[in-house]
């Protein structure tokens, strides 16, 4: 074992871990960065990829199994390669190529039908109905999934170094056969992922100090609070970058790079100069499409530069943010993409690999395009606000029907936000009549908060007015609120600095110094955020972790102080 730890260490990227915590294969990553070039080959006309239909139906697999789980109704990515296979079915059920040889139509007609039994869907139902019949004639069985040959836990690990150090630079595998031989590997990454997950029960919660033990601050104690971490932050630096060791992350540097410029000028000269060379380092990372990245998480990083950058003023970096902000706007789901405006996704913006466009990375993709100097009423704000109505639960502008396993996933009506259109980690409040809706909760509440506002939806909008009556009777400083019916007991906590970020930076946009909860007491948000920042900063070292849930990073105590930071700079008076 000690062996595979060292040739992890030397071979991959790895994701930089909460304190105690193993490193492990990002196969999440791994998997985005090569689904997203796949999709970049499909034939726009056809909808196929590749080929014809074994190609088609190997991609379409790696999309259906990979760690995200890719459906139908994600877009025409996905929609558009099983109408392929579906119209390349013959009158007596098989599904082939038109060249095909017999054996080739057996073939295709079991890869096909092990597809759609993965995508279940009006259209795929049937054609795999016919297929199925088709293979009973002709004494065809379907094969079992692959049995692959690691079938442990230590196999599997060895085996996905393997892989991922097989990888061609852009994330991809093969030559001449490289989209089929990316998805066949796709389909295998994807079963050692699970296996690879660390297995642990929920433990025992460390309640947050309560908000009377907290008090108020003054701007001198938050000051000395932002330099605390600032020096906590520094100590972790290596040449302006952070990540782990000689391998710096280009999300965390800018995430920490805006939260140094937190500190009033002028700053310490060696403060200044790590920005300085920080700032540099990020902009080298531009590529030609106008992206700021290390080879992940496409808008997510780009958009956390554009912050970082625009936050210092320098002119010189004016070039850059104006590419990166036209990559932005070219990564929204729209009718460029091939998504209708009556699609669910229409006007989001995901990760920039994963597929899926969702609130969190929507509201962030907003605020670099807001500071990039994008201006008020671009058509990106306006396709942007149709997917924030439909993550809202208010039926009144949400009419979303989603429909996943015969389940129908519609809006609710209290005015708060899911994670993306009928999609809750919260959970769901299932009707009498069989439908669900997506149970609102905090974060994603504020998110849609700062949505609205950065795409010029006014206060007094009833969508605005219902989303901030349901922050106001939900506020909370002591867990992240809408998990009451989660039965994990860390939910609430998970992504706590994050939503403190979230909540501090939406409600000063909104510009009020006094939020009125639901029992109609005034709570003056600014003094008590920053008390309770204060309270959780560790005496030791001057940082910021996440005790109770390191999930999503937050168990990494560079990223935490960095939202700790930000959410201190943009709450303080």
């Amino acid at each position: 074992m000690k062996t595979l730890i060292t040739l992890l260490t030397a071979l991959l990227p790895l994701a930089v871990p909460a304190r105690g915590q193993a490193e492990l294969p990002d196969v999440k990553g791994a998997a985005d960065q090569a689904l997203r070039w796949l999709r970049s080959t499909q034939d726009l006309e056809t909808g196929r990829y590749g080929d014809g239909v074994e190609t088609t139906a190997w991609v379409l697999r790696a999309f259906a199994v990979s760690p995200r789980k890719y459906a139908i109704g994600d877009g025409p990515f996905m929609r558009a390669a099983t109408g392929y296979l579906v119209a390349r079915q013959t009158e007596d059920g098989a599904i082939h190529d038109v060249d095909a040889t017999d054996p080739e139509r057996i073939e295709q007609t079991r890869l096909a039908s092990e597809v759609f039994a993965l995508l279940p869907d009006e259209s795929t139902n049937v054609a795999l109905a016919r297929a199925r019949a088709w293979m009973t004639s002709r004494d065809v069985e379907a094969t079992p999934d692959p049995a692959f040959a690691a079938q442990d836990r230590e196999r599997a690990l060895r085996r996905t170094i393997q892989l991922l150090a097989e990888r061609r630079p852009d994330g991809t595998w093969g030559a001449e056969d490289r989209i089929l031989r990316t998805a066949k590997h796709i389909v295998e990454l994807s079963r050692y992922y699970d296996l690879l997950q660390p297995k642990s029960a929920p433990g025992a919660v460390k309640p947050l100090p309560a908000l009377a033990e907290v008090g108020t601050v003054d701007a001198k104690t938050v000051d000395e609070s932002l330099l605390r971490g600032a020096r906590f932050l520094m100590r972790a630096a290596e040449d302006g970058r952070w990540g782990a060791p000689g391998r710096p992350d280009a999300g965390l540097t800018s995430m920490v790079l805006a939260a140094l410029q937190t500190l009033p000028e002028p700053r310490p000269a060696d403060v200044q100069k790590t920005i300085t060379d920080g700032l540099a380092w990020l902009a080298s990372l531009q590529r030609e499409d106008g992206s700021i990245h290390d080879g992940k998480l496409a808008n997510y990083i780009t958009s956390s530069a554009i912050l970082a950058l625009a936050r210092s003023g320098d002119p010189q970096y004016s070039d850059a943010i104006g590419r990166a902000r036209e990559f932005l706007v070219s990564l929204q789901a729209d009718e460029g993409e091939g998504y209708s405006s009556d699609h669910p996704y229409y006007g989001g913006i995901g990760y920039g690999g994963d597929e899926r466009p969702d609130l969190s990375n929507l509201q962030m993709a907003l605020e670099a395009l807001s500071a990039s100097g994008l201006e008020q009423g671009h058509a990106a704000y306006e396709r942007a606000i149709a997917f924030l109505e439909r993550c809202q639960n208010r039926s009144e502008s949400n009419d979303v029907a989603i429909v996943k396993a015969g389940v129908t996933y519609a809006s609710g009506d209290d005015g708060g936000a899911a994670y993306m259109p009928g999609n809750s980690p919260a959970g769901y409040v299932e009707l009498e009549d069989g439908r669900k809706l997506p149970r609102s909760y905090g974060s994603m509440t504020y998110a849609l908060l700062k949505g609205y506002i950065f795409a010029g939806v006014s206060k007094d909008d009833p969508r605005m007015k219902a989303c901030w009556d349901w922050l106001q009777a939900h506020y909370s400083l002591d867990v992240n609120p809408g998990f009451e019916f989660s039965s994990d007991p860390t939910a609430a906590y998970q992504g706590l600095f994050y939503y403190f970020h979230t909540m501090a930076r939406a409600i000063d946009l909104y510009g009020v110094d006094v939020v009125v909860d639901a029992d109609g007491r005034e709570q003056p948000w600014r003094d008590q955020l920053c008390g309770r920042l204060l309270a959780m900063q560790s005496k030791l070292d001057g940082s910021w972790v996440n005790v109770n849930a390191p999930r999503w990073w937050e168990g990494n105590p560079i990223l935490a102080t960095a939202y700790a930071l930000l959410t201190l700079d943009a709450a303080r008076k």
